[in-house]
């Protein structure tokens, strides 16, 4: 259907509807001779005469009377969804989905939105657990989490946490048994808690320390878990030594519960990111989640 057939009925609709050309050029925001002319044009088109004019009334044919019945539920949806997109932009609503581990959304997410969840009722967020740097479009989600070091070059980024860094830690109790390791290669001999990553590999240690090159340690160990919070409460338990986000651990480190060894190979780097796909009109509610994660350093001397 060509556009201006399209408008042309909206128009005829509005004038059956009033039963008067004036009326429904005033609600349409036309003078009552456009308007006129607008219908008459469609008549013509058509080859059939829609409307019966007289100088007191407009009334629709049997014909136009087919046509208002037909056409009348298809315009009255458009104008209700349109309606429904302008109340969103006012009242911010919809689905997002974000894909995030479990230590993103335990630790970041979900301490940011409660508030953000609270003030948008309508905004549902369904956050699932990847460990993997995933195709957000292809997979049909809004936004993903990663630490910064990971992101595709295509994606916009909005940091939303401090830098990050990754610990070896492990219990007194296992230390007491084992002992400590003080280089890099000590860990061969040691039982390490291993993770397992979304693509089936064994995740390597990244160790550097300042001002040398990164190296990939290949641990080995009893216990393996595709998740940080479970190897955490393995190291825990004395079984292993884990390699964890610091974060994650720092109640622990705190009561001594833990203790970090070779921390001179762990160096700081960029922490969480929200990453999405260029998109030109984002959604009320997508824009204001970004704004509500967006880290915020804290002020000088404060």
């Amino acid at each position: 259907m060509a556009r201006e057939t399209l408008s042309d009925i909206t128009a005829f609709v509005h004038v059956a509807r009033e039963g008067s050309f004036t009326n429904a050029a005033g609600k349409l925001g036309l003078s009552q001779s456009a308007i006129s002319q607008i219908v008459k044009k469609l008549e013509d088109r058509l080859g059939v005469q829609l409307l019966v004019r007289t100088t007191r009334s407009v009334a629709p044919t049997e014909i136009g009377e087919r046509l208002l019945q037909k056409v009348s539920p298809y315009l009255d949806g458009i104008e209700a969804e349109l309606a429904a997109v302008n109340e969103t932009r006012d009242r911010p609503a919809g689905n997002i989905r974000i894909s995030a581990s479990d230590h993103a959304i335990n630790e970041l997410l979900l301490p940011k939105l409660a508030a953000f969840m609270k003030d948008y009722p309508d905004v549902r967020v369904e956050m699932i657990t990847d460990y993997g740097l995933i195709d957000i479009i292809s997979e049909r989600y809004d936004a993903g989490v990663r630490y910064g070091e990971t992101l595709a070059k295509d994606m916009i980024a909005v940091r939303i946490g401090p830098d990050a860094r990754m610990v070896a830690v492990g219990s007194p109790d296992y230390f007491g048994r084992y002992g400590r390791p003080h280089s890099p290669s000590d860990l061969q001999s040691h039982n390490c808690i291993g993770l397992r990553q979304s693509s089936g590999r064994l995740y390597a240690w990244e160790l550097q320390r300042e001002g040398e090159a990164e190296i990939k340690v290949q641990v080995s160990g009893q216990l393996i878990f595709n998740n940080s919070y479970s190897c955490l409460s393995a190291a825990l338990a004395g079984l292993g030594l884990a390699f964890i986000p610091q974060d994650l651990a720092e109640a622990h480190l705190r009561a001594g519960r833990l203790e970090i060894v070779l921390g001179e190979w762990s160096q700081p780097f960029p922490g969480f990111y929200l990453y999405y796909p260029t998109v030109t009109q984002p959604s009320p509610a997508f824009s204001l989640l970004v704004e509500a994660l967006r880290h915020r350093w804290p002020e000088r001397g404060a």
